[in-house]
């Protein structure tokens, strides 16, 4: 069943809601507007922000943050790490933190904080069931946990993300048209039911959480549709107002931005990339200015460098990799010198390193391989690197969270290859006992 979202109803009275509106603004005359935002993924304590290389703020927790001093309109700001979290040791990077005040508060800046990973969760489409494991730290080898695989609540499943905050897995059911919500245990990595699926449009193929983990978005191929959910205290599921929202023809994969701003969809039948801003706090979408921009035949996935200033798009028929810069104002894409760039391949997937030096294509060739590509910074263009075999039609590539492993689900050979990553050359070098059983037909790996 489909749950509807809430109705906001605003209600303007002629000069009383003007003089309401003025007052709210009069209140920050000489005390400032206020700095703030979303904290997410903090497991580890220590976590220190500043505003301006001041106005310390000690976050001991995910969700929302706001520093103490306002900041009057026309001054700048600037939010930064002082003080990474240990025990466990963490990396927190912020989005959306500096600008200049306007008239109103700053609520959209994200600070989000990943570590090694710990677990990884393969949705089987044939089985229909979810395939867990706990990662080993030190090697990237993965060891089944115990119970796993776990029944899907819905059937065929093709997609998984895990929530910012690692407390959720959400997976994609493409037969059954719904998205099943799984609670994470923290220790042990178990997966337990969180009610029912929840429905979604037709032949839902992907889907992804935002940065702020306030929505998910779910790519409906045979819609042609993205539905967008907020996502409720306890993991649970309602979709917005105006969703599912019309995206191309045969939308297969999504990807945000790092500060959540813009949401870009490949449709696959169109060889081209949809683009929409996404409205802070709301969740819904709109089109940008040129939208769809072009790609190649066949645009099946879709990544962006952690910096938000380069995208790529694999072009499965076409055997290219289309590359983009992106303007992070407005979030519309301009193609790349040198793009699209010929694979001589059928790339499936793509992924780019936490530090955006590097980018991985995994490749359903005869070959069955993982290619890696050096990024040049200012660039962004992409020199070969290096290749190695996966499994029998490697579908769809990730890496984990600290950029130390590469996981490859293998659909036909029904296992999940993994590989160490030089942090130098890019290179892949797959690790002991490397590929490790999955159910029938993996098609993706979530890392939490």
């Amino acid at each position: 069943m489909k749950t509807l979202g809430s109705v906001k109803i605003i209600v303007r009275v002629g000069l009383l809601a003007t003089a309401a509106a003025f007052a709210v603004a009069a209140c920050h005359v000489g005390g400032g507007y206020t700095i703030g935002g979303t904290v997410t993924g903090v497991r580890g304590t220590g976590l220190v922000l500043q505003d301006n290389s001041g106005d310390n703020l000690s976050v001991s927790g995910n969700g929302s943050f706001a520093f103490s001093s306002g900041i009057d309109q026309g001054g700048a700001y600037s939010v930064t790490v002082l003080t990474q979290p240990s025990n466990p040791a963490q990396t927190c990077v912020v989005h959306n933190g500096s600008g200049t005040i306007g008239t109103a508060d700053i609520n959209n800046v994200v600070v989000s904080c990943s570590q090694a990973g710990r677990f990884a969760y393969v949705p089987n489409e044939t089985s229909n069931t979810i395939s867990a494991f706990s990662i080993d730290a030190s090697t990237g080898a993965l060891t089944p946990i115990a119970s796993s695989p776990f029944a899907s609540t819905g059937t065929t499943p093709v997609a998984a993300v895990v929530d910012p905050n690692g407390a959720y897995l959400y997976v994609a059911n493409n037969g059954s048209a719904d998205v099943s919500v799984y609670a994470i245990d923290d220790s042990t990595g178990a997966l337990t039911t969180a009610g029912e699926a929840i429905g979604a449009g037709n032949g839902p193929f992907a889907l992804l959480v935002e940065p702020s983990d306030q929505f998910l978005y779910v790519a409906n191929k045979t819609d042609n549709t993205v539905s967008v959910f907020a996502i409720e205290s306890g993991g649970g599921l309602t979709q917005i107002t105006g969703s599912p929202f019309a995206v191309g023809d045969e939308p297969t994969s999504l990807k945000t931005d790092p500060g959540g701003n813009f949401l870009y969809v490949t449709d696959y039948a169109a060889g081209a990339v949809a683009a929409f801003s996404i409205e802070p706090g709301g969740g819904s979408l709109a089109a940008l200015n040129g939208s769809p921009f072009g790609a190649g035949a066949g645009a099946l996935a879709i990544t962006i460098d952690p910096t938000g200033t380069y995208a790529y798009v694999a072009n499965e028929t076409a055997h290219t990799l289309s590359m983009y810069s992106i303007n992070t104002g407005t979030g519309t894409l301009a193609a790349l010198s040198g793009s699209p760039l010929s694979t001589d391949t059928s790339p499936e997937s793509l992924a780019v390193d936490p530090a955006g030096r590097f980018l991985y294509a995994a490749n359903v060739t005869a070959a069955n391989e993982v290619t890696s590509y050096s990024i040049t910074p200012s660039s962004g263009a992409l020199t070969p690197a290096s290749s190695i075999g996966s499994g029998t039609f490697p579908l769809n590539i990730v890496i984990d969270p600290a950029g130390q492993f590469a996981y490859v689900a293998n659909e036909n050979s029904n296992d999940i290859s993994v590989y160490a990553v030089n942090a130098t050359t890019g290179a892949l070098t797959q690790v002991a006992r490397s590929p490790f059983a999955a159910g029938v037909n993996p098609r993706a790996v979530a890392i939490d």
